[in-house]
């Protein structure tokens, strides 16, 4: 079996955009989150956000893929050591899906929160 070992810094890189490139093809709610993304970027930019309201929608969606890209990461490990049902595979599972989904509320929340008022005025 080959050993998986970074020689440098550009490789450790290299190794990591695999792993995005690889969930952005395989996991459809990384697409999903992707889609989001774009769209509350641009409502950003047409609110005309401020810097503060920037950082919490940044940090919202890091969040939401950084959880989404663990999950994954979990998933694939189960996986790896058993195909077979078994309760504590499951749990470990589900108690990843569920870090995402409170990632995901987080940034429904914060999207709420920054955006409603912002339409509420435009659109009376």
């Amino acid at each position: 079996m080959k050993e998986f070992k970074t020689k440098n810094v550009r490789e450790s890189f290299y190794y990591a955009l695999c792993g995005l490139a690889d969930a952005l093809r395989s996991e459809r709610n990384m697409r999903l989150h992707i889609a989001a993304t774009v769209i509350v970027l641009m409502l950003g930019f047409w609110f005309t956000l401020e810097r503060l309201e920037w950082l919490f929608v940044f940090s919202a969606i890091f969040l939401v893929m950084t959880m989404e890209m663990l999950n994954t990461a979990l998933e694939r490990v189960v996986d790896l050591f058993t195909r077979q049902y078994h309760p504590l595979a499951k749990l470990a599972k589900n108690a990843a899906a569920g870090a995402a989904l409170l990632a995901a509320v987080y940034a429904i929340i914060v999207g709420l929160l920054i955006f409603l008022p912002k339409f509420l005025a435009k659109f009376p």
